[in-house]
């Protein structure tokens, strides 16, 4: 009996914690519409090295983010490792996260991929900041990864 209690309480702590997770992620991501990347396949970025819009057909959730993809192949490559095509700092733009720490909007259409990682910016008004990233990538990713960190803490 003890057993069955113990393995009980645990089922519901994970359910639980699994929950606070993914509101937790709900409240830090870039969701458009409740969609990351604005509708944008993922996976599309690394496996065609362009952006996709994905499509409501073929639509997961990743920890209480929702992800669309444009074909039913992307869907299930990302569910085999969802942490390999998830854009870094959330889905926000990456030169803001490295310049300030803040969440800042981005363009689908303007990314990077670096060290496998995808990477997404602002590009709007005359200001796509894809090109001060490149000027300064290193100091700036370390500088993102830092501000991101303390705002998923």
């Amino acid at each position: 009996m003890k057993k069955v209690i113990f393995i009980l309480v645990l089922s519901l702590f994970t359910v639980f914690s699994f929950a606070q997770k993914g509101k937790k992620r709900i409240a830090e991501f870039n969701l458009e519409k409740k969609a990351a990347i604005q509708g944008y396949d993922p996976v599309a970025y690394f496996t065609q090295s362009k952006a996709m819009k994905g499509k409501k057909e073929y639509s997961t959730n990743n920890e209480g983010v929702r992800y669309l993809f444009s074909s039913s192949e992307n869907k299930e490559l990302f569910l085999k490792t969802p942490n390999k095509y998830e854009p870094e700092y959330g889905g926000w733009c990456a030169y803001a996260m490295g310049l300030s720490g803040e969440k800042v909007s981005i363009d689908p259409k303007t990314f990077k991929i670096v060290d496998g990682k995808l990477y997404l910016f602002y590009n709007a008004f005359f200001n796509n900041t894809l090109k001060d990233w490149n000027k300064d990538e290193a100091n700036l990713k370390t500088k993102a990864n830092s501000n991101w960190k303390k705002i998923t803490q």
